[in-house]
């Protein structure tokens, strides 16, 4: 963990905290697999050990994400607050969100905001990053849409957090023939779906130094 750089921390004191936050859930949780830096940082992010056991990796993610920045694909979120978060340094993929990009169609069809913005932008997501931390819904909109072969990204980081249909999205997200990273049952959110991305994103600065 020594050589741990996370280019998120700007600072002497920021980078030491990451260091040491790293060695202390590495002893908890491994640090054999790529995956395990992404439980790492979900670990750290929401300060709770038992959430590295909730997340679920299909179709080599990572190395789907990784191909996916390379070539400055596009990354997709469902919310201002998951944009916030998201990493704008170490790559060149521009970074938009669905929220408030489909607000005419959600009125017209009485869907939520996040979905209709997934519909809206369906002819931009081949290839994409999808990051959704909070909107089952747009999630489920997602998944229909690559049943009917409309769209296919690249990457989805499925982590809806809640009780109506988080579950169930995430669920079918796994079923779905697309790299994907999510979380069983309830739990998820934007601290989740942020420090995925992140690591990923990390990976990729650290692979081009």
């Amino acid at each position: 963990m020594e050589d741990y750089t996370d280019i998120g921390a700007t600072t002497p004191e920021a980078l030491e905290i990451s260091r040491k936050s790293r060695r202390l859930i590495s002893e908890l949780i491994g640090d054999d697999r790529p995956e395990d830096r992404i439980r790492q940082r979900c670990v750290i992010a929401t300060g709770d050990p038992s959430v590295a056991g909730l997340l679920r990796f299909k179709g080599d993610p990572i190395q789907a994400g990784l191909a996916a920045l390379e070539r400055g694909a596009p990354i997709f979120v469902d919310i201002n607050m998951v944009f916030a978060g998201v990493l704008k340094k170490g790559h060149n993929s521009p970074v938009e969100t669905f929220l408030g990009r489909g607000d005419d169609l959600a009125r017209q069809q009485g869907i939520t905001r996040t979905s209709a913005g997934v519909l809206a932008m369906q002819e931009r997501l081949d290839g994409s990053i999808v990051v959704i931390g909070n909107a089952p819904s747009a999630l489920l909109s997602l998944c229909d849409l690559m049943d009917a072969g409309s769209a296919l990204p690249g990457l989805v980081v499925g982590v809806p957090v809640g009780f109506v249909n988080a579950a169930e999205s995430k669920q079918r997200l796994r079923e779905m023939d697309v790299p994907s990273i999510s979380t069983e049952g309830t739990r998820g959110g934007t601290p989740i779906a942020v420090a995925a991305i992140n690591e990923i994103i990390n990976a990729h600065a650290r692979s081009r130094k």
